[in-house]
């Protein structure tokens, strides 16, 4: 029995320097073990983002030249205010007067009239099938 005692001292021993080494040797394992998460999570994600392009093409083709033309709007802008014309260009210089509405001589208002269905298919008239 001495020498079993002896054997699982020994082996709880043996496990616990084991186990001192490797929090001295690792330090930062808890680091490792974010970063392979991270690494799966990427992984996954890169995988979807495959899957979707591949499935539409169209909608990938579309956001990228919405990306190249607001990145074109926002050069443009940048080039302008550079040159210290921050506004839509020069302004344009000129004179305007207001007219006013005239009312008809009787004083009555037109009323609108609204659209019949027969005038709703356009201003052709509708053939006969005798023509």
């Amino acid at each position: 029995m001495n020498r079993i005692e002896s054997i699982s001292e020994r082996a709880l021993e043996l496990a616990s320097s084991v186990g001192d080494n490797m929090r001295h040797a690792l330090p930062h394992a808890g680091q490792w073990l974010d970063a392979g998460a991270k690494l799966g999570v990427l992984k996954s994600g890169a995988r979807v983002a495959g899957t979707f392009v591949r499935r539409h093409p169209a909608m990938i083709a579309a956001s990228l030249a919405g990306a190249g033309l607001l990145w074109y709007a926002a050069h443009r802008r940048a080039k302008r205010v550079e040159q210290g014309n921050a506004k839509q260009g020069k302004t344009i210089e000129g004179s305007a007067r207001r007219v006013e509405a005239k009312r008809s001589s009787d004083g009555s208002r037109r009323t609108r009239t609204s659209r019949t269905a027969s005038n709703r298919s356009g201003s052709r008239p509708q053939r006969s099938a005798e023509t």
